[in-house]
């Protein structure tokens, strides 16, 4: 018989564990997808051209030219085959996890780079906002050259009623 829910929720009561035969490795997610972005970085490099070019030229060099009883891998070369086969199924989801996570990546730098750009643009729209509205306070301002022009034709005003002895000027 079945015991009710609510015996079994109870925090008196201790839950019956059941423990894994095997314990699995405790691995962060990204471990992974480390590993398979620094081998597709390794397997872009010159250098590991270079390794595998070497490998194989080895490999067909010994059993091309190597006494018959010394050959492991006799023509056509299947063990070779076979070998690179298994090399390029493990490297072909490798890079792909590889590029996956570089995409993710890219795609979390570009919402960043819009959020920038969206905040850098209301930033910008305020600044024009404010300067046009300072452009407009200072119209209503008397500038340097208004006042002077203004002093000059008060002066010369008040020289031609003869408040301050000069010349009068023109006419």
């Amino acid at each position: 018989m079945a015991e009710p829910r609510a015996a079994r929720t109870r925090l008196d009561t201790p839950r019956e564990t059941r423990r894994p035969l095997v314990r699995r490795p405790v691995l962060s997610p990204d471990t992974f997808g480390v590993f398979a972005e620094k081998f597709a970085r390794y397997m872009g490099t010159a250098r590991f051209l270079l390794w595998m070019t070497g490998f194989v030229v080895v490999w067909i060099g010994w059993n091309a030219l190597a006494p018959r009883h010394l050959r492991f891998d006799d023509y056509p070369f299947i063990f070779l085959t076979l070998m690179l086969s298994l090399q390029a199924s493990y490297a072909a989801p490798l890079i792909l996890l590889a590029q996956n996570r570089q995409e993710d990546r890219d795609r979390v730098i570009a919402d960043q780079d819009r959020r920038v750009n969206a905040q850098s643009q209301a930033d910008m729209e305020f600044l024009a906002r404010e300067t046009a509205s300072l452009r407009m306070a200072l119209g209503e301002v008397a500038t340097r050259d208004y006042l002077r022009s203004e002093l000059r034709a008060l002066l010369e005003e008040m020289e031609e009623r003869g408040v301050i002895p000069g010349e009068p000027t023109g006419g």
